[in-house]
């Protein structure tokens, strides 16, 4: 029988212990009408409380933590993004605009100066505290994209100016460098002050898409010299109260996954077994400090969730219990977002295999 609470389960798990069974994440279902089927409610009363409902679907579930509540940006669809909020072209911004961005930015020690702590404080743990009321006993444990460092300046220069920047123009780069370095060491303050008031758990989500399933899209060299320094500083606040920060790993990270050990990070999440990042490969790694790991997942959104049956997802989270069973933490979770290609039943095939697995 259970006898922890949601929050005692992940805890125990985030401070390498034992938990009563094994935990599972929620939050990534892009699929209204699999919430609304949860909950017993119509599309058109969806849309009237979607944070609401999807809440409730969790709790449904048996999830102990949410890292998010996605929410499609329409009704037409079931993305989160569109053309307008993640624009990886930029047609109409020539690199010497881009550049001169570049240059207007203010330097990192400007942005960790200027840096009001106090009230940006105040309107993240009044987030945090509403948040954590609509969910009851589930953990409020949102992800924290923006927290350690940044290097996927992408989206507001476009993939060619990004990259031409980088190729060509390496102290522009180094100073995209030290300007998200800057940003995520001021998230990494407000989340582990969260952490010491006990509003925010003992491990973060954060990372960013920057491998395709070949690899790293600038090169380990360049981010070893100009990234690494960079995360690691950002990294710093979150290690010293404890607070682990776990990687999202799109594509084949295996190439930067020794640097992003030695920047701090403890723990991934985003497996693809498609691209050689596998359970049992990230089982064998040990944090900077010769700790296990700490994992979210591994059931893939690619390869496993839409094509199996409810039973091989049942065998597929055993499986994943078991590799981890004295190699890693596990906490049971998804690659990547729940698409609609999902089976309802294969969802709840996994949160019912990990009940069953604590025979409760």
């Amino acid at each position: 029988m259970e006898s922890m609470s949601p929050r005692q389960r992940l805890e125990a798990v985030f401070a390498l212990q034992e938990p009563d069974r094994t935990p599972i994440l929620g939050g990534w279902i892009a699929c209204p009408s699999h919430i609304c089927e949860l909950t017993g409610v119509t599309l058109a009363e969806y849309w009237q409380d979607p944070l609401a409902l999807s809440i409730r679907a969790y709790q449904i579930l048996g999830a102990d933590g949410l890292i998010d509540v996605f929410i499609p940006k329409s009704d037409r669809d079931f993305r989160c993004v569109d053309a307008g909020s993640y624009i990886h072209a930029r047609p109409t911004l020539s690199l010497d605009e881009a550049v001169e961005r570049v240059d207007a930015m203010p330097s990192a020690e400007e942005i960790e100066a200027q840096f009001d702590f106090e009230q940006e404080y105040a309107r993240f743990r009044q987030w945090l505290v509403e948040r954590q009321t609509l969910c009851g006993e589930m953990v409020w444990m949102p992800a924290q994209w923006s927290g350690g460092a940044r290097i996927s300046w992408y989206g507001e220069f476009g993939y060619e100016n990004f990259f031409q920047i980088v190729g060509a123009y390496p102290d522009r780069a180094r100073k995209l460098m030290e300007v998200g370095g800057a940003q995520g060491y001021n998230v990494g303050r407000l989340v582990a002050r969260a952490v010491q008031e006990g509003l925010y758990p003992h491990a973060v989500l954060l990372g960013e898409d920057i491998c395709t399933q070949r690899g790293p899209m600038v090169s380990p060299a360049f981010m070893e010299r100009y990234y690494a320094p960079q995360l690691a500083h950002g990294l710093q606040p979150l290690l010293e109260v404890g607070c682990r920060p776990v990687w999202h790993s799109d594509g084949d990270v295996r190439p930067i996954i020794d640097m992003l050990l030695d920047c701090g990070v403890q723990g991934f999440q985003g497996f693809q077994p498609e691209c050689g990042l596998t359970l049992e490969y990230l089982t064998q790694k040990r944090t900077r400090d010769g700790e296990q790991l700490v994992l979210f997942g591994p059931l893939a959104v690619t390869t496993e969730l839409p094509v199996y049956t409810p039973e091989q997802v049942r065998a597929r989270v055993r499986e994943a219990i078991e590799i981890c069973r004295g190699q890693a933490h596990l906490v049971m979770f998804t690659a990547n977002t729940i698409n609609p290609d999902v089976p309802l039943a294969n969802i709840r095939a996994m949160h019912e295999a990990v009940r069953e697995g604590s025979g409760a």
